[in-house]
């Protein structure tokens, strides 16, 4: 590993302090070296606050270093007025001689023109350093930009005998298939998102409140599919705990490319990530018309006999873990 890899691979490390708050920002790692010493770093503060290379070079305590020291950073820096100034200039105004990047900017706002005013400034700029692992950490934030929709991750947990749900219940709340440490982990994945989204049927069934209760973090936006406004109030997924936003047949048609539609609402409302939880219907619906990045299946020691079958997904299998006595299972799509 070179010089540039190795802090680059750092800026990685703490950008990832970042997740779940800066969007629909990226979450932006950047260091800054001198004489082969980190004298500053920084990531993306939450939504609104300073970006990552402003965070890096406050940090620095003798700003006088920074006219001799290299900023290293996981996505290129903006050059646009948004909730913050251009952190291009920033660094043009400390006259930093070196700039290393991870990835280029896809957002139109910015794609190669924080680079060009930067070059432009006398600044050296070296661009693609550990290009494939930024880009993959910045995930969200790229599929959003070159696809017009969310980041997608589908989520269910099925019994042992392959199914989602039984048949017949008489309450109306989940019945668990997983163990505890397995609806933790969920509850951790919701707080990293941005939203999450169910189907009327998983409301009227389960009637779920879609928050972050067994882990610190910030609710998700509650997306629900409500073809003809069947749920009122007495539905915990339209409490005060979070935003909730409902899609019904005033907003998209309920026939094909349903999946499509949905995904151009959740884009007009700048979502970039969002994680869906069901029920089977949705998720397949998602599956079938191939718009889905991320899969995480649980399978649990449960069985039914009989009840609501579980998607049918085919992607690459990319990671298997136990959990107690369950077995997570995450997929990419091909």
């Amino acid at each position: 590993m070179n010089t540039n890899e190795y802090y680059i691979k750092r800026c990685l490390h703490i950008a990832k302090n970042g997740l779940g708050s800066t969007r629909p920002n990226p979450m932006v790692g950047a260091v800054i070296v001198f004489e082969n010493k980190i004298i500053g770093e920084g990531y993306t503060s939450a939504y609104g606050g300073p970006h990552a290379e402003v965070n890096a070079i406050n940090a620095v305590k003798d700003k006088s270093q920074l006219s001799k020291s290299t900023l290293y950073v996981t996505l290129e820096p903006c050059s646009h007025q948004g909730k913050t100034p251009p952190c291009s200039d920033l660094i043009i105004k400390h006259k930093v001689p070196k700039v290393v990047i991870g990835c280029v900017d896809d957002n139109p706002q910015v794609s190669g023109k924080g680079i060009a005013r930067l070059e432009a400034s006398g600044c050296e700029v070296t661009i693609g350093v550990l290009e494939k692992k930024c880009k993959a950490h910045h995930k969200r934030f790229f599929t959003f930009h070159n696809n017009k929709r969310p980041y997608i991750i589908l989520k269910w947990a099925e019994t042992k005998d392959g199914f989602i749900a039984p048949k017949a219940k008489n309450e109306q709340k989940p019945v668990w298939i997983t163990n505890r440490y397995s609806r933790q982990l969920v509850h951790k994945w919701r707080a990293n998102e941005q939203a999450i989204l169910v189907g009327t049927n998983t409301v009227i069934e389960d009637n779920p409140s879609l928050t972050v209760r067994d882990w610190s973090g910030e609710n998700p936006i509650r997306i629900v599919l409500d073809k003809h406004l069947k749920l009122n109030k007495s539905n915990s997924i339209l409490n005060d705990e979070a935003k909730t936003i409902t899609i019904s047949k005033k907003d998209i048609e309920f026939n094909a490319n349903l999946a499509r539609q949905v995904c151009d609402v959740l884009f007009l409302e700048n979502i970039n990530s969002i994680i869906i939880e069901g029920g089977a219907k949705t998720l397949q619906t998602f599956i079938d018309e191939n718009l889905w990045d991320e899969a995480r299946v649980f399978t649990g020691e449960a069985e039914f006999t009989e009840g609501i079958t579980a998607p049918v997904l085919k992607g690459k299998l990319i990671s298997e873990e136990r959990i107690l006595n369950d077995t997570l299972k995450v997929y990419n799509r091909d």
